[in-house]
């Protein structure tokens, strides 16, 4: 069964809605770098097929992806909240922080925000569950969000060469917790995730 990942934005258009912003971020789960949110908005109309949830698109598509949403949306915004503020407030206050911070960067104000799954405030909002797989608009934001972080964690990548985060983006991969064994915890490690405290520990 396919679904209709334009029903929500279908549905507040014929409410008088213009510009509907989809926003999600990505890096919750890993145990370093930075947590990326990204919010978009597109014109009425604009449709592609492809877009769909950053972690079910391939790489290559996501990359051509990033940029056919970057060419068509009114606008984009991005914002990257690092690992010192994810330990400080914890992931999903950062998480709530960074798609907060993206939207306000949008140099079109929206008139009603679809987020994946969080609540937010400022805006009338609809907060959908798996919203990256029902919404085009918040799937658009979670592909922007995604290459934006993976392409942050490669540059880390040339930093740190040790812990190979180009291949695991800083997710707790086996590769990832022997690094961390053998070397310590970086900078860019969140020192509030369990496996990075229990590093200390030992």
């Amino acid at each position: 069964m396919t679904i209709n990942n334009l029903a929500f934005e279908t549905a507040l258009y014929l409410k008088g809605y213009e510009y509907i912003c989809g926003v999600d971020e990505a890096g919750r789960g890993p145990l370093a770098g930075p947590v990326v949110a990204s919010a978009v908005i597109f014109k009425r109309g604009f449709y592609h097929k492809d877009i769909n949830d950053s972690k079910i698109v391939s790489k290559a598509k996501r990359e051509m992806l990033f940029d056919i949403i970057m060419s068509n949306a009114v606008a984009v915004g991005i914002s990257i909240i690092d690992s010192k503020v994810i330990d400080d407030i914890n992931i999903l206050e950062a998480s709530r922080l960074a798609m907060q911070d993206a939207i306000s960067k949008l140099k079109v104000k929206p008139d009603f925000v679809l987020t994946d799954h969080m609540d937010i405030k400022g805006y009338p909002y609809e907060s959908i569950v798996k919203g990256d797989q029902k919404s085009m608009t918040i799937a658009a934001a979670s592909i922007i969000a995604k290459v934006t972080r993976d392409k942050i964690m490669f540059e880390y990548d040339k930093i740190y060469p040790n812990y190979h985060f180009s291949a695991h983006k800083g997710y707790g991969t086996k590769q990832h917790l022997e690094a961390l064994k053998l070397y310590g915890a970086t900078p860019i490690h969140r020192q509030s995730f369990k496996p990075v405290r229990d590093i200390h520990k030992t």
